[in-house]
């Protein structure tokens, strides 16, 4: 119960980011649940949010600390156990993660790699996935 409350506290600045985006999507229709011990928002301009992100395609879920944010409540379905290995990233790397992640996919960007795909801790996501929650 101790070690779960300091993961909370060592993400939470993460997490109030996502929770503040995510708020902000509920004003503008979007929708929120709690699955696996995370808040979840989707639809509105959630899903608008992510639909212009730098993936190009958009991105279908995205997670910021405690925080899932997905386009649908469908995306979030297929996306939960790929956004869960990133959870796991944000209690072990706290608010050092956001930092962390967008230094690795800039040094995968100047190596002329794929800043999305052969970053470090989305390698580990896909690769973690477990399709059994």
């Amino acid at each position: 119960m101790l070690i779960r409350a300091l993961k909370i506290i060592w993400v939470s600045p993460n997490t109030l980011i996502g929770l503040l985006v995510g708020v902000t999507g509920l004003a503008f229709g979007g929708r929120c649940q709690v699955r696996r011990g995370c808040i979840e928002f989707y639809g509105g301009l959630v899903k608008m949010l992510l639909r212009m992100s730098f993936t190009g395609a958009g991105t279908m879920a995205m997670t910021l600390g405690h925080t899932i944010i997905g386009q649908t409540d469908a995306s979030l379905d297929i996306a939960r156990n790929h956004e869960h290995v990133h959870v796991r990233q944000y209690e072990t790397w706290g608010p050092l993660f956001i930092p962390a992640y967008l230094f690795m996919s800039l040094w995968m960007w100047l190596k002329g790699k794929d800043p999305y795909r052969d970053n470090p801790f989305e390698v580990e996501a896909y690769n973690l996935e477990d399709p059994f929650g």
